[in-house]
C-alpha cells in the first residue's frame, strides 16, 4: 500500500492534467462557483448563530414582536442557503461529469494506443482495466470534489466561529493538585478542540485497516462480474460440455472471497460505527454542559447560551471533518492507488514498445520479409529462433507446426503486438488486415460490423454490403443490415468467419494474415472463399496459419515452425516444406523462399 504522502503525490499526478488542459478554464470557473457557493453556505451559518442569540432573547424577554421578526428573517436565511446549497450540488456535479469525462477520453486513448489494453493481458499484472475506466474514474473524480470542496468549507467554518467561540467564551479556573490553579482563556475554544482531536485521533486508529479491505473489494467483484460476463458469452461452450458444476464451483469461489471481504468491511465497519454515532450523539449534549457553568452564574443570557452551543457545534463539526468523512477518504485512497497503478502500468508498456522495442517492425516497399527473428515467451523462455522468410508479392504461405510451437506468436509479432524477442520485420506499403480464428464483431449494427474496422457509412453503402454477403454465402442476413443484436452470439462461429472473409473483400487489404480463419467452414466453403481471394484482382499476399490438410493445395509454399523451435522435438509428420502450385491451379509460380 502507498504511504500517505505517495498517496498525495499519486493523486495530485492524476488530477492535475485537468486543471491544465484545454477545458481549465470552464474547470476553475465551476471549481471557483461551486467553492464560492459552499463559502456562501458558511457565512449564511455565521448570520444563523447570531439570529440564535436574537431569537432565543426575545423568547426569554417574552417579546413576540421580536419573535416574529426574527421569524421573518429566519425564513429569509434559510432561503439563501437553500439555494446556495442546490445550485452548490448542481454545479459540483456539472464539474464532476465534465472532469470524469475528459479523464475517461484520457485513459481510453492510453489503453488503446500502442495496444496496450493487450500487453496489460499478457503482463497479467493489472485486473480488470475495464472497471478501472467505468468505475475508478468516476469514484476518483466524486470523492475528491467532494472531499477537497468540503474541507475548504471546514477550515473556513472553523476559523469564523472559532472567532466567535473566542468572544463568547470566559477563562477557566482548573485546580490542578492542591496548591495550584491553571487559568484557562476562552476555555469553549479548547474544549472544542481537545474532543474533535480525541474524537479524530480514534477515528483514523480504527478506520485505518478499510483502506486495504476497500482496495481487496474492488477486484473481488471485479473478478465476480467478469466470470459471469465471461459465462454469458460462452454459454453454448458450456451447454454442450455440460460444464454447469464446474461454471457453478467458480461462481461460488469467486464471491466465496467477496463474501469473506464484505464480512471483514462489516466487522470493521462496526467498530467504526459505534465510535462515529457514539462521538456525535455525544457531540449534541457536550457543548451544553460545557458552557451551562456560565450561564448558571449569569454570565450569559439564554440567546447567548444558545449561540455558544451552536458556535461550539459548528467548530466541533468542522474539526470532525475527518471523522465524518473517514469512510469516503478509505474508498477514495483506495481508488487512487488502483488508477495510480494502472496509470504506471500503462506508462511503462509505452515506454517498452517506443524505447526499448526489440522486435524491430519497418513499412516500406512491397511484400513482407523477416530477417533472424527471436521469438521469446513473456518469462522470457526461448519460442521461435531464426526465423527468416520472404513471401513474393501477391503469393500466398502456409504457416504449419504442431500446437504451440509458436505460429499464432509469429502472426502476432507480424502484427507488431507481441514485444517479447528481437529481430525485424519489414512490412510493404498497403493495408495489411489480420483475421484470426473468432473474428471480432463490435455492438451495434451487423453493417457496422461487417465495415469494421472502417466506420464510415459512405465507404461501404448498403447495396454494396448486401452484394458482398451475398458472394460469401451469406445473402440471407442483407435484410438484418441495419439490426442492432449481439452478432457474435447471434452468429455461428461459421457464419462469423465468414463475415470476416466479407471484410476482405470490402477492404482488399494488400497484405493479409488468416489465423485459422476456415476452422468452422466445410470443405467446399473454405475452398470458395480462398479461391476467390487467389483470383482476387488485387493480388493480395496471404500468410496462413492452420492445421487443416486441405489448406495445402490453396498455397504455394509452406514453412514449418518447428525448423525454427531451439527444443529438438520428436519427429512430426508435416507436409513438404515447399509445394509447387497443382497443376491447372490459378495463382503466381512462386520461386522457392530458400
Amino acid at each position: 500500500m502507498l504511504a500517505r504522502g505517495n498517496i498525495l503525490r499519486t493523486a495530485w499526478h492524476l488530477a492535475k492534467r485537468y486543471w491544465t488542459s484545454e477545458e481549465k478554464w470552464t474547470a476553475w470557473a465551476l471549481l471557483v462557483t461551486v467553492i464560492g457557493l459552499n463559502l456562501g453556505n458558511v457565512y449564511i451559518s455565521v448570520r444563523i448563530n447570531e439570529w440564535n442569540r436574537s431569537f432565543y432573547n426575545a423568547l426569554q424577554a417574552f417579546d413576540r414582536g421580536e419573535l416574529f421578526r426574527q421569524l421573518g428573517v429566519f425564513c429569509i436565511l434559510v432561503f439563501f442557503a437553500i439555494s446556495m446549497s442546490v445550485y452548490g450540488l448542481y454545479l459540483s456535479q456539472m464539474l464532476q461529469i465534465r472532469w470524469r469525462r475528459w479523464l475517461t477520453n484520457r485513459y481510453l486513448n492510453a489503453w488503446l494506443t500502442d495496444r496496450a489494453y493487450y500487453h496489460l493481458g499478457l503482463g497479467g499484472r493489472t485486473d480488470n482495466p475495464d472497471q478501472r475506466i467505468a468505475e475508478d474514474l468516476n469514484q476518483f473524480t466524486t470523492y475528491l470534489l467532494s472531499l477537497s470542496v468540503g474541507l475548504i468549507s471546514s477550515v473556513v467554518s472553523l476559523i469564523s466561529f472559532l472567532l466567535i467561540l473566542w468572544g463568547l467564551s470566559g477563562p477557566a479556573d482548573i485546580a490542578v493538585g492542591t496548591w495550584t490553579t491553571l487559568h484557562v482563556p476562552a476555555y469553549l475554544v479548547w474544549a472544542a478542540l481537545l474532543y474533535a482531536g480525541i474524537g479524530t485521533w480514534l477515528t483514523v486508529k480504527i478506520g485505518r485497516p478499510l483502506v486495504p479491505l476497500n482496495y481487496a473489494r474492488q477486484r473481488f467483484e471485479a473478478d465476480f462480474r467478469f466470470s459471469l460476463v465471461r459465462f454469458r458469452e460462452n454459454a453454448e461452450s458450456v451447454a454442450l460440455y455440460g460444464g454447469e458444476p464446474v461454471e457453478l464451483k467458480l461462481f461460488r469461489e469467486r464471491f466465496g472471497s467477496v463474501f469473506e471481504n464484505f464480512c471483514q468491511i462489516m466487522k470493521r465497519q462496526k467498530r467504526l460505527t459505534w465510535f462515529t454515532l457514539g462521538y456525535a450523539q455525544v457531540a449534541v449534549i457536550f457543548p451544553v454542559v460545557v458552557i451551562s457553568p456560565r450561564y448558571f452564574l449569569k454570565q450569559i443570557g439564554l440567546g447567548g447560551l444558545m449561540q455558544a452551543v451552536n458556535a461550539f457545534s459548528f467548530v466541533q463539526n468542522a474539526l470532525s471533518f475527518i471523522i465524518n468523512s473517514y469512510a469516503d477518504i478509505a474508498a477514495w485512497q483506495a481508488v487512487t492507488e488502483r488508477l495510480g497503478g494502472f496509470e504506471e502500468r500503462l506508462q511503462t508498456i509505452h515506454q517498452e514498445m517506443r524505447i526499448s522495442r526489440k522486435i524491430v517492425v519497418r513499412r516500406g516497399g512491397f511484400g513482407i520479409a523477416l530477417k533472424g527473428l527471436d521469438i521469446d515467451m513473456p518469462d522470457g523462455k526461448p519460442l521461435l529462433r531464426g526465423v527468416s522468410f520472404a513471401p513474393v508479392r501477391g503469393g500466398a504461405v502456409l504457416i504449419a507446426g504442431a500446437s504451440g510451437a509458436g505460429k499464432s506468436t509469429l502472426l502476432r509479432a507480424i502484427a507488431g503486438i507481441w514485444p517479447y524477442g528481437r529481430g525485424e520485420i519489414r512490412i510493404g506499403r498497403g493495408l495489411m488486415f489480420f483475421v484470426p480464428q473468432r473474428p471480432y464483431l463490435p455492438l451495434g449494427t451487423l453493417a457496422g460490423a461487417l465495415r469494421y474496422p472502417r466506420s464510415e457509412k459512405s465507404a461501404f453503402p448498403i447495396p454494396k454490403l448486401a452484394s458482398v454477403l451475398e458472394v460469401v454465402g451469406l445473402g440471407s442476413l442483407a435484410a438484418e443490415l441495419g439490426d442492432v443484436q449481439n452478432w457474435s452470439q447471434r452468429l455461428s462461429l461459421g457464419e462469423q468467419q465468414r463475415l470476416a472473409f466479407a471484410r476482405i473483400l470490402l477492404l482488399k487489404p494488400a497484405l493479409l494474415f488468416l489465423d485459422e480463419a476456415t476452422s468452422a467452414l466445410d470443405e467446399s466453403t473454405e475452398a470458395r472463399l480462398y479461391g476467390l481471394l487467389r483470383t482476387a484482382s488485387w493480388r493480395p499476399t496471404i500468410v496462413t496459419v492452420g492445421h487443416r490438410s486441405t489448406l495445402r493445395r490453396f498455397h504455394d509454399q509452406i514453412l514449418n515452425v518447428a525448423s525454427f523451435s531451439p527444443i529438438p522435438e520428436e519427429p512430426v509428420y508435416v507436409p513438404d516444406l515447399f509445394l509447387e502450385p497443382r497443376p491447372g491451379f490459378v495463382g503466381p509460380r512462386l520461386p522457392r523462399m530458400f
